[in-house]
């Protein structure tokens, strides 16, 4: 959960205003200390996120309150799953004469809304099988309160994050959060028929209880019929008979017997029927519960996590930007940096090679680039040839088959200066470096390095990074 929180935070804040890259470089280099250089990359990123949820909480508390509010709460559980065994125990069909009508409920009522959910429940499998799921009311409602779904309110800077937040951890917790809630369901049903059986057990060692039946529109025969049916487990279980047709007749109201029998069948045809099911399925869920409890990854594949990543796995990034025939301003260089130290981490290691010359695609430093990231600089105001600047890619690319990740950066600052800022011509000219970019299939960032968005050539660069060119 502090992971999902800090990787809100750190998406959202695109000023750098909560959490500055200062302090994104520190919560790495710190959880890099504590878990060593041989911790698995979840058990660098939970320590990471735990030190940065700490450490944001002690300048703005909302965050900490909000991963409390959404974390799941075992108690509630507990109390669904006592109250449904009080609610069984109160749940009297003893009327003030102490008769207990073998068709009333909530004995019978029991059995057969437990009969009509498995067939529920198996008809569903069927149908939706591979499917996720939707959970049913009452699996909702614990859920809920169980997990923390409502919305947690952030306050000033960290309203948007803590949005963000309670969004995707509901996404990423609903399928761990929807079985244990319906762990929970499946305990509170059996606790349910085990409560009804107590209490029946219970007040029948101080009164005697007298087995009757009446109906408007039933006889004696289809009373037996349903008794047979219905208590048939709890006969082949005990071993007690179920009643004859005299012996059913002669306890229509106001007659009765005692009512020994009738509660041993019943009580041994909930167990059968209410209580070991439901048990069962609640084993079921908890091993599923278990499982996506203990392989809730991370989508260690997204550019976020290879950011952070990189730098724990091989030390700080290296990033090796190659100029062709394009000599950058110092200002152009300063965007460059910055835009380093935002999308690779303030620890990042920049290196602006010498530009090459124009047509000299061969003539390529010779230096490792194992662990790197190599990047192409080109002018935006160069009309891309294939020849020229198609060869130098390439060339690129085949020297950068051990990099991380290889991709061109387009500075379209001195083309806005000299041809302002038109959206069709920009288009056309991003479209012909897209179009030479594909063919060297390297992915291609345009941005005005002297005047850099760095929110948005971040979210570029992720998207860059993503693809490691096969070339």
């Amino acid at each position: 959960m502090d992971v999902v929180a800090v990787r809100a935070v750190e998406t959202a804040d695109g000023a750098r205003a909560s959490w500055s890259e200062a302090d994104r470089a520190w919560a790495s280099r710190a959880a890099a200390q504590v878990v060593g250089a041989d911790a698995t990359p979840d058990a660098y990123l939970a320590r990471r996120a735990a030190l940065a949820v700490e450490r944001i909480g002690e300048r703005d508390p909302a965050l900490p309150r909000a991963v409390r509010a959404l974390r799941w709460r075992p108690w509630v559980g507990t109390a669904v799953v006592a109250l449904a065994f009080a609610l069984g125990a109160f749940l009297d069909q003893v009327d003030q004469a102490h008769r207990v009508n073998i068709l009333a409920p909530p004995v019978l009522g029991l059995i057969v809304w437990n009969v009509a959910v498995y067939l529920v429940i198996a008809i569903g499998y069927v149908v939706r099988y591979g499917e996720a799921g939707r959970p049913g009311p009452f699996a909702a409602v614990i859920r809920r309160y169980a997990g923390g779904s409502g919305r947690p309110r952030g306050e000033g800077g960290m309203r948007d994050a803590i949005a963000a937040f309670g969004e995707e951890w509901a996404r990423r917790s609903a399928p761990l959060h929807g079985i244990r809630a319906v762990r929970i369901l499946h305990l509170a049903a059996a606790m349910v028929a085990a409560g009804v059986l107590a209490g029946l057990y219970v007040r029948g060692l101080a009164l005697e209880y007298r087995a009757s039946w009446e109906s408007t529109f039933l006889d004696a025969s289809v009373v037996r019929s349903i008794a047979a049916i219905a208590y048939l487990p709890g006969a082949l279980l005990t071993g007690v008979p179920v009643p004859t047709l005299a012996e059913v007749a002669a306890i229509r109201a106001p007659a009765g017997e005692n009512a020994a029998r009738w509660l041993h069948l019943m009580a041994a045809t909930v167990a059968v029927v209410v209580v070991a099911p439901r048990l069962l399925l609640a084993l079921g869920a908890w091993m599923v519960e278990r499982h996506r409890a203990t392989r809730f990854a991370l989508p260690l594949d997204e550019p976020y996590f290879r950011r952070l990543l990189r730098g724990y796995r091989g030390g700080p990034a290296r990033v090796r930007v190659v100029p062709y025939s394009y000599a950058a301003t110092p200002a152009a260089i300063a965007g460059l940096e910055a835009i380093v130290a935002r999308s690779f981490g303030g620890s990042a290691a920049l290196l602006v090679a010498s530009p090459v010359a124009y047509g000299a695609d061969d003539a390529l430093a010779a230096d490792a680039v194992a662990g790197s990231t190599l990047v192409a600089l080109f002018n935006a105001t160069a009309t891309p040839e294939r020849e020229a600047h198609g060869a130098f890619l390439a060339a690129l690319a085949r020297q950068g088959e051990a990099a991380d990740a290889v991709f061109a950066l387009v500075d379209e600052g001195p083309w806005l200066e000299r041809f302002g800022s038109d959206p069709t011509r920009t288009g056309n000219r991003r479209a012909a470096w897209r179009e030479l970019c594909d063919e060297a299939r390297v992915s291609v960032v345009f941005a005005d390095l002297a005047k850099p968005d760095l929110a948005a050539t971040d979210a570029a660069l992720d998207a860059a990074i993503g693809d490691k060119n096969p070339a």
